[in-house]
């Protein structure tokens, strides 16, 4: 379920968590009601904490929880509905559509989405997919692909 690429990805080194926190304050500078935000790599990868990040920069100060269980949190802050959703525990694609969420992917709400690939071609397409990976110095990679117009503006604002 690769997103198709408007132009070549954005590669950022995150050398600890303060990076990865700072690279989500970022994000959430720019995100806008609409925005549709992949978030992909394994477990561990620092996801949730790229979503903490973007939490606190949108003036978030509770405790940020992965929804790997609840699948989905709502945080109504700022300036945005921001729905972040965890699809870990899907063990097939239908489970999106019997989960009701679709209704949420609209102009009103920003949706950061883990494990997209686990709801398969039936989730709605991502304007911004970011993929981190763990590096051999226990830091991350993060990986920033532009997939609409939309997040093609995203992430020149943000790089």
């Amino acid at each position: 379920m690769a997103p198709d690429a408007l132009e070549d990805p954005v590669t950022i080194d995150l050398p600890n968590e303060a990076a990865t926190l700072a690279l989500g304050g970022r994000l959430a500078a720019h995100l806008q009601p609409g925005d549709v935000i992949y978030l992909s790599g394994e477990l561990g990868a620092g996801k949730t904490t790229l979503t903490r990040g973007v939490l606190r920069g949108l003036g978030f100060e509770g405790r940020v929880k992965s929804p790997t269980y609840t699948l989905v949190e709502l945080y109504e802050i700022s300036r945005l509905h921001l729905y972040h959703f965890d699809f870990y525990r899907f063990a097939d694609p239908q489970e999106w559509l019997e989960s009701g969420f679709r209704d949420l992917f609209n102009e009103t709400n920003c949706c950061l989405v883990e494990w997209p690939e686990k709801a398969g071609e039936l989730l709605p397409p991502s304007d911004l997919t970011l993929t981190l990976k763990a590096t051999p110095s226990n830091g991350r990679k993060a990986q920033i692909q532009a997939a609409s117009p939309r997040g093609l503006a995203l992430l020149s604002r943000v790089s």
